[in-house]
């Protein structure tokens, strides 16, 4: 399931029975094999978080 506000970049990948939480933000490419928690910034293969995102439109790493 993916949150309300999150961001997905282009040719993400997100595996089966994986969640995106609220306002996260998932990098360009990413393949995301385990839950995202909300605001959480995530990148890469596998996706790891490389920040949170605070506010909706502001990103902190």
């Amino acid at each position: 399931m993916i949150g309300p506000r999150a961001l997905v970049g282009a040719r993400s990948m997100i595996l089966k029975g994986v969640s995106v939480g609220e306002g996260a933000i998932v990098g360009a490419g990413s393949v995301v094999r385990r839950s995202v928690q909300a605001g959480a910034v995530v990148a890469g293969n596998p996706a790891e978080q490389v920040g949170a995102a605070r506010a909706w439109g502001s990103a902190v790493t």
